[in-house]
């Protein structure tokens, strides 16, 4: 009897844990976009402290990642608990956000080009003194804390829309690991982007004759070329993803719009040759332009309420 109740509840935990791994992928992939944002903001955040600091800042921003999310994971879950329709709203509301954050990015950048390039030719070097240089740290960690809080929020809202209709343990499991996979891929590879300069400039400065030392030099070498073009790649990648995600969470919410999606992948899969490949295009184009277009209006509609304010 004792024999069967085991091999009952070791199949109970193995069909949760198969769930949650299968409900952990689909969240992870829902959430890429947040996540290339979130790599790209943190690694330019913690920038511009002393290379002796550099990893310090990260481990302190890191803390306050997980401070985050054990103040948002519980009252997500929460919430749905109490009112599950509450997280499609949420769902929707952080699907708009991400669009319209994107598209501010991109309309920032060609309307506030010669503003930036004014600032980046005023930008100052860290303080000299010790104090100030700590306030300097200071001031870069609570920002980037900040700013996490509201990727975060993101993150557990777009997981949470995911699980919603899941068993409540499949859902706490799979939320907390998303939480917890999403805090330390992201700054473990945050530590390494910004430490990856100095370890080109270590390799570049290595003496040594003979071809293994020439091989590790001009390998520094190209690591410090590759750091720069690094963090303009994710950036641009993280937009593209927050049109992807933020426009896919609005194709879903809106039942129509997703019918006539799925009305037109079932076309393209009909084309002759091109079938497979079309198909399969329709859905994160249209998230793209969904996002793209839903981007732009609500960029539109805050630039004329702040200008209706002044």
């Amino acid at each position: 009897m004792a024999g069967g109740s085991l091999l009952v509840l070791l199949d109970d935990i193995a069909a949760i844990l198969d769930d949650v791994s299968l409900m952990t992928k689909v969240a992870a992939k829902k959430t890429a976009g947040v996540l290339g944002d979130d790599l790209a903001l943190n690694a330019q955040q913690v920038s511009g402290v002393r290379a002796d600091r550099e990893l310090p800042v990260v481990w302190a921003v890191a803390k306050g990642s997980f401070i985050n999310k054990l103040i948002l994971v519980p009252s997500a879950l929460i919430i749905a608990a109490v009112y599950p329709p509450l997280v499609t709203l949420l769902l929707m509301l952080g699907g708009l956000f991400l669009c319209y954050e994107g598209f501010e990015k991109i309309a920032h950048r060609f309307l506030h080009r010669a503003e930036e390039a004014a600032q980046q030719s005023q930008h100052k070097p860290p303080p000299a003194n010790p104090e100030a240089r700590l306030q300097h740290e200071k001031e870069k960690i609570r920002g980037a804390i900040r700013t996490d809080f509201i990727l975060s929020a993101e993150i557990v809202v777009i997981t949470m829309g995911t699980v919603v209709g899941a068993d409540p343990t499949v859902r706490i499991v799979t939320v907390s690991a998303i939480a917890l996979l999403m805090t330390v891929g992201v700054y473990g590879l945050v530590a390494g982007i910004v430490k990856l300069d100095d370890a080109g400039l270590y390799l570049a400065q290595r003496s040594g004759e003979g071809g293994w030392s020439g091989l590790r030099r001009w390998f520094g070498l190209r690591l410090l070329d590759f750091a720069p073009w690094l963090m303009k790649a994710l950036a641009v990648l993280g937009t593209a993803a927050m049109f992807l995600v933020g426009g896919g969470i609005l194709v879903h919410g809106l039942h129509p719009v997703d019918q006539w999606v799925d009305g037109v992948a079932a076309w393209g899969h009909e084309l002759p040759a091109l079938g497979t490949f079309t198909g399969a295009l329709v859905h994160p184009v249209s998230a793209a332009l969904v996002g793209i277009l839903a981007g732009a209006v609500l960029v539109l509609v805050v630039n004329l309420v702040g200008r209706l304010r002044r």
